[in-house]
């Protein structure tokens, strides 16, 4: 027991003597080792052999040996000069790309260009990219896609609700428990100065008493800028010119101007049926099944089954809802083997609805018929397109002594300020165009109207009715039905100028799914036609105008 504690004393006396140097030393070699292979800039190594000495004047109980302690390991910890290789063939990243997902037909031209040019050059370079489109259409996955055919590094954070510019920028150093950012922590954990990084939810990001982030990425996405990004932790100038960020976002309506004006925004449009049953087939089915512990012959799903999935049950534009359908059939497809009840199942669209529940949408439209009054439009939501019907009606018999004096109208629905000014202007261009066509017809002059656009719970706005409104008042007004099976869409100026509008892919989605035969569209938007894929246009007869008395002559033939 003696020997033991003589011991333990003089292993305590020699640390105080002279171990405290050699931990130091031990410390300085350790950071020195890191550097060893990379190529570390001149002003870095300086700042690097500052810290260093510093941290050999210091008491090694003291708080500021600590501070500097950590700064030297994020500092010797980054990846000075360090690249992974890239993917430079076309052909394999072309490969992936198309393993992994379906369509997407921009993303994959515009990656292909990128690995293009970056070939020609013979180096890797940054781009700053932005992914814009409805909910689960793929933005977040065809990053990690990516990431993967050019063979560099992922990096993934999202700043939706992020209100603290600390996050981005980091803290200084001075604060107890002081970090850097999210880009430098990136660069630390992929270990390489050419990562793919992910920022999501660009449109969501917070604005709080700590700063508005976005304006912290103002530096951090501009080419001009990110090759000396200037962290608060690190204090150094970091160069991020080699990474290629993308940012994803739903609409672009929230980012603030400069900085969308850095990125080069790339439409991500929702799926038509035919490429949801696609999808369906070959990707969600098999890794469903695979997930639910099944096999093909277990359990099989025809492919009327995952139409019929589609057409009633899952409209939207993404496939986040299908996939969260099929794997409910088959989830009680392993309900059903486990419990004994069958052996194998196969679902088909007779039994479908035993693994569903009943149908979410039945009919494609209110109206089988239109009768005067009644014309239907094309809208455009954040889940893809849908029709619209614009209805009208008298509000009173015409005649009497209530009929003296200006006519009315009166608007319902939920419907935003845009929308109501629309109604307005359409309602103005109408009397004026009526009288053109008909000088004898008071009709909109003296009658008091109601205009509704039903469901009466869902809130509408913009200016793309426009046209539509003005249609319904003339039927309403002369009594005529206008044409069956013809819709429209285009914001109507008091001149009767039909405007270009947004959203023409899903309006044009929606107008095949409810059996429209014609389409109206303003003649600005004949580019965003052109661009659908064949399928969707074949059988359409399309209508290009520029003015309102073009469309007259084809709803009232």
């Amino acid at each position: 027991m003696e020997v033991t504690k003589l011991g333990l004393t003089s292993c305590l006396c020699l640390q105080e003597l002279g171990l405290e140097k050699d931990d130091k030393e031990a410390i300085e070699d350790k950071f020195r080792e890191r550097l060893k292979d990379r190529n570390v800039p001149q002003h870095i190594m300086d700042v690097i052999n500052e810290e260093l000495n510093k941290l050999g004047l210091l008491d090694n109980h003291s708080s500021e040996f600590n501070v500097t302690r950590n700064y030297l390991d994020w500092l010797t910890s980054m990846p000075w000069g360090t690249n992974s290789e890239e993917n430079l063939s076309l052909y394999r990243a072309r490969e992936v790309l198309e393993e992994d997902h379906y369509g997407m037909d921009d993303v994959k031209k515009r990656i292909l260009e990128f690995i293009a040019v970056s070939q020609l050059r013979g180096s890797t370079q940054g781009k700053i990219l932005c992914f814009y489109g409805p909910p689960g259409v793929g933005k977040t996955s065809i990053a990690r896609s990516i990431a993967r055919a050019l063979n560099r590094q992922y990096f993934r954070f999202s700043v939706g609700g992020m209100t603290d510019v600390a996050e981005i920028k980091g803290h200084r150093r001075t604060y107890v428990g002081a970090m850097p950012g999210k880009m430098i922590q990136c660069l630390k954990k992929t270990k390489t100065e050419n990562p793919l990084v992910l920022i999501d939810e660009v449109d969501k990001i917070g604005r709080g008493y700590q700063g508005d982030p976005s304006s912290a990425l103002l530096e951090l996405l501009d080419p001009e800028q990110n090759s000396n990004f200037l962290d608060h932790y690190l204090d150094v100038p970091v160069d991020l010119s080699k990474v290629l960020f993308i940012c994803t976002a739903n609409v672009t309506d929230t980012i603030p101007e400069p900085l969308r004006d850095r990125m080069e925004m790339i439409n991500v449009s929702g799926y038509v049926a035919q490429e949801k049953l696609a999808i369906a087939e070959r990707y969600l089915v098999p890794q469903l099944r695979t997930l639910c512990g099944l096999t093909e012959e277990k359990a099989s799903i025809s492919p009327d089954a995952l139409g019929l999935l589609i057409r009633q049950y899952c409209r939207e534009s993404g496939v986040r809802n299908l996939q969260k359908q099929i794997e409910k059939v088959f989830r009680k497809v392993a309900f059903h083997i486990v419990s004994g009840a069958k052996d194998s199942v196969a679902v088909s669209s007779d039994n479908l609805h035993d693994y569903v529940g009943k149908p979410v949408f039945t009919v494609d439209r209110m109206y089988d018929v239109t009768p005067p009054g009644v014309v239907m439009g094309l809208a455009w939501t954040a889940l893809g397109g849908s029709t619209l019907f614009i209805e009208t009606s008298l509000c009173r018999p015409q005649g009497g002594a209530e009929a003296k004096g200006e006519g009315t109208l009166e608007v319902t629905g939920q419907l935003g300020d845009v929308m109501k000014e629309s109604a307005k202007i359409a309602s103005t261009f109408a009397r004026a165009f009526l009288m053109t066509k008909e000088p004898e017809n008071n009709f909109l002059v003296s009658s008091h109207l109601h205009l509704h656009v039903p469901e009466g719970a869902t809130p509408k706005d913009g200016p793309s009715a426009g046209c539509t409104i003005v249609t319904a008042l003339l039927s309403l007004a002369t009594n005529r039905s206008v044409r069956q099976n013809v819709a429209m869409t285009g914001e109507v100026s008091l001149t009767g100028k039909i405007l270009p509008v947004g959203g023409i892919k899903e309006k044009t989605i929606a107008a095949r799914r409810a059996g429209v035969t014609c389409m109206i569209i303003p003649a600005e938007n004949r580019k965003d036609f052109s661009d659908l894929p064949d399928y969707i246009r074949e059988g359409l007869e399309v209508y290009f105008v520029d003015h309102y008395s073009q469309i007259y002559p084809i709803v009232f033939p």
